[in-house]
């Protein structure tokens, strides 16, 4: 299994989120020294779960870290997150790790 199909299975399992975006960004970082070859080492996820409600932002990329803890601690180099409530989601726009959506 990939690992960002890894991070969605996970994110999935433990949070329910209304959504998950994954998005493998180690192609923007190849070349650099922290890029492995086979690439799978810079991650871009957005995320809207009712489990970030009444947590601040801290506390929902803890919470993320805590439950991708073992890739974070193997294959994943950098992991960057927008995590928002569905109500939030409704009112902010998602950033897409800088892409545009589909």
């Amino acid at each position: 299994m990939s690992v960002a199909r890894t991070i969605e299975r996970k994110l999935t399992e433990q949070l329910h989120p209304q959504s998950v975006d994954v998005l493998d960004q180690s192609h923007q970082h190849a070349g650099h020294a922290s890029a492995p070859p086979g690439g799978e080492s810079h991650f871009h996820v957005e995320i809207v779960a009712e489990a970030f409600n009444n947590l601040n932002r801290v506390a929902r990329q803890r919470l993320v870290y805590q439950i991708l803890n073992d890739e974070l601690a193997g294959p994943v180099h950098a992991l960057s997150l927008n995590t928002l409530t569905p109500a939030e989601a409704m009112t902010k726009p998602y950033s897409n790790g800088g892409h545009n959506r589909k």
